[in-house]
């Protein structure tokens, strides 16, 4: 990783900015982009105290233009793209029935739209280098998960992408990874969109029970190195749950419902 540019959207916390540490303690030259300035901020200071080199652009991934910019700006100042991390994502916690469809428009916007657009426009420079393409999905992407319909799509369609991508790109050296983490400390549960769109505030999971972010994080990497085409991460409510699914979908979907029921102020009954 010494002396590749690595760009993370979502860096600014949880998984991104883990992230931004593991590949800078190897020698990666960072770009980490956010929509939230000061947290952005707060995270280069972090960065930067342990002498990493680091950017950090301001980016909202649900506008095409601001993707753009990013991809352009980071060129400009380290002259190359070798990574690019697509992590930025937004869940939510609500039965469909009774959800603002401008919910799932959103978790599109930023979660799917998002990967395509900085994908699209650091594809030319990847290119040129063979460098890697990495999507940061969940669990909810490969098994449908209760209350999160417009998170598991988005994350369906971020897996459906990435592995198009791939299979069209065999000839040309460009590695394209993408990564179902389980359930993960971050603030991704604190931000979490209700029927109504407000942020949900309070995580409804125990998150000390999770994997870290940073375990996460140096998994995550290391599949980068190693040019893997896919991990999933966590065993019982990863792995084995996904493995599960192939042959016995019926009694997973069971499984999930009963354990997103389980939880405080489920929408299910």
């Amino acid at each position: 990783m010494k002396g590749k540019v690595v760009i993370i959207t979502g860096g600014s916390s949880g998984i991104g900015l883990a992230l931004a540490n593991e590949f800078a303690a190897r020698g990666a030259y960072i770009c980490i982009a956010a929509r939230d300035e000061s947290r952005l901020a707060s995270a280069q200071k972090s960065l930067t105290t342990k002498g990493y080199k680091v950017l950090s652009l301001v980016t909202d991934v649900s506008k095409e233009e601001d993707c753009k910019l990013l991809i352009d700006k980071t060129v400009d100042y380290f002259g190359r793209i070798d990574i690019l991390v697509n992590n930025a994502g937004v869940s939510m916690r609500a039965a469909f029935r009774g959800i603002d469809l401008n919910v799932l428009k959103r978790l599109m916007d930023i979660n799917f739209w998002g990967t395509v657009y900085c994908t699209r426009y650091a594809l030319e420079h990847l290119l040129k280098v063979k460098g890697s393409v990495v999507g940061i999905i969940s669990v909810a992407g490969h098994i449908g998960l209760p209350g999160r319909t417009g998170y598991s799509a988005s994350k369906f369609a971020v897996r459906g992408f990435l592995d198009t991508l791939r299979a069209e790109n065999l000839n040309t050296g460009l590695h394209v990874l993408v990564a179902a983490p389980g359930f993960t400390a971050s603030n991704i549960r604190n931000t979490a969109l209700k029927a109504d769109g407000t942020p949900q505030g309070e995580t409804p999971r125990d998150e000390n029970k999770m994997m870290s972010a940073e375990t996460a994080a140096i998994k995550i990497v290391n599949a980068v190195e190693k040019r893997k085409n896919s991990i999933v991460l966590t065993f019982w409510e990863g792995k084995f749950t996904v493995f599960l699914n192939k042959f016995f979908p019926k009694f997973v979907s069971k499984l999930a419902f009963n354990h997103m029921k389980k939880e405080p102020d489920s929408p299910f009954i």
